[in-house]
């Protein structure tokens, strides 16, 4: 029987990094994969493929839309060639696992490809094509991650009925897609499908798309899809989905109790993710879940039983790759006697339509719960130099800082290329930066990072030079 300093479990960003880590720090490392490719679900059917199909639509709308402004003209049609686009956005997946082994590799890291399942607190089965294989370790980390979530009424058939895994290698363009869920999945993937041709509507619980950020960017995200003829239905309760052949009926209540019915031939459901931990016997080992079937851990990410941890989806906290990243190297960090932590307030957030939508820190709802006095600089992208010659004029910079001391609390921002830039808000907010601090910093000119510097000017006595 092979002998481990640590086992993990799941091949997700979590698990993957956590094993790099690990084998940096000097522990003999095997990594435990139930699927044919590593990665999990980012690499496989979450970010990665997503953000390609994303890239592909926004290109076909580019060339659409607003390449003859620029200048460029295109004789004949322009036309969607979806196969073509699936196909690179395969290709883009298996380039990205065939990093991941090579990472594997490089690092003398083992991969079992197989169901890892517990024998008990430190013996691993794993069930493989060709029989079953038990390894021993003295730490196992559980990274298994998440699978999509659904409503109880709802019966996936994974054809027209489908979650993000399907709506990634679909055979044709919807003429009309339903999705169910105004959070990151459903708006980023009803974005691609809207910019191909299908008529794309959002029908969610809340009263507001995003709800978990702050409700400014919501409005302003609302008001840019809206211009891009996305239809919302929001505060409706769905209550009902079926298919009839090739259509799909979708109903529900609005918010004054009366029916709505929506008929589509494909409907998105995505109402969220849920860990996943099927098939891993943790009774054998006696760790424990919480009622929202979420392993148990405490700060150090160490389960009821002293030589488990467990990160990333199936652990509390946002469902973020970049999170479980973060916890993977904290935890193999811990094992190696470091003493690592995480601020999980500084962790980013963003939604990777376009305009983005990126955020750091508390947003302003959180801020007045908590009684916290605070000011506020917000910015338009519309009044840079840089965003007018891309034609990206939509969104904002905010920042909330602290009213007494300056310091910045959160970071709130909409516009091209947010996803990048929210890492300066981050850096800011890692060291303790004032408002001040970021509007004495040079930014290059033209940038959308100017933006940054603006809106801090504008939290610092509201001294804004550009609007």
């Amino acid at each position: 029987m092979n002998q481990y300093d640590v086992a993990i479990i799941g091949s997700g960003p979590g698990g993957y990094v956590a094993a790099i880590r690990c084998a940096q720090l000097g522990m003999k490392t095997a990594l435990i994969e139930k699927y044919a490719t590593l990665g999990g679900t980012c690499l496989n059917v979450g970010c990665i493929p997503s953000k390609a199909l994303l890239d592909s639509s926004h290109h076909y709308e580019d060339a659409v839309k607003h390449f003859e402004e620029h200048g460029i003209d295109i004789p004949g049609e322009i036309k969607v060639n979806l196969e073509q686009m699936i196909a690179r956005k395969q290709g883009v997946v298996d380039q990205t696992t065939k990093g991941i082994e090579f990472l594997m590799d490089k690092n003398k890291i083992d991969v079992y490809h197989g169901l890892g399942s517990f024998k008990d607190a430190t013996h691993i089965n794993i069930e493989k094509e060709d029989g079953t294989e038990s390894i021993e370790a003295k730490n196992i980390i559980i990274a298994t991650g998440s699978k999509p979530s659904s409503l109880p009424f709802v019966s996936i058939d994974k054809e027209r009925v489908i979650t993000s895994t399907e709506a990634l290698k679909l055979k044709e363009v919807p003429k009309h897609l339903i999705v169910i869920g105004g959070g990151v999945i459903g708006l980023e993937l009803g974005q691609v499908y809207k910019r191909l041709g299908s008529e794309v509507t959002v029908v969610e619980y809340m009263d507001r798309i995003i709800p978990g950020m702050d409700g400014a960017l919501s409005k302003e995200l609302t008001k840019v899809m809206k211009k891009q003829k996305v239809k919302f239905n929001l505060s409706h309760k769905v209550k009902s989905v079926e298919r009839k052949g090739d259509e799909v009926i979708v109903k529900a209540d609005d918010k004054k109790g009366e029916e709505v019915t929506l008929t589509g031939d494909y409907c998105l459901v995505s109402v969220g993710r849920r860990p996943y931990t099927e098939g891993l016997n943790l009774e054998a080992a006696g760790v424990k879940m919480d009622d929202r079937g979420r392993v148990e851990v405490n700060s150090h990410l160490q389960t009821n039983v002293s030589n488990i941890y467990a990160i990333g989806d199936v652990v509390k906290g946002a469902m973020l790759a970049h999170k479980a990243e973060e916890e993977g190297t904290m935890v193999a960090e811990l094992l190696a006697g470091q003493k690592p932590h995480i601020d999980y307030n500084l962790i980013p957030g963003v939604v990777y339509t376009w305009p983005e939508v990126a955020a750091v820190g508390k947003t302003e709802e959180q801020l007045k719960e908590e009684g916290v006095e605070y000011k506020v600089g917000q910015f338009p992208m519309r009044a840079l130099g840089r965003s007018r010659a891309s034609m990206d004029l939509d969104g904002f910079v905010k920042i909330l800082a602290d009213k007494k001391t300056d310091e910045v609390l959160g970071v709130h921002m909409i516009g091209a290329r947010c996803a990048d830039l929210i890492a300066e808000g981050v850096t800011a907010m890692e060291f303790r930066a004032s408002a001040e601090d970021i509007s004495r910093m040079s930014h290059a000119h033209p940038t959308f990072a100017e933006a940054v510097k603006e809106a801090a000017l504008a939290a610092t006595d509201d001294r804004a030079l550009h609007i």
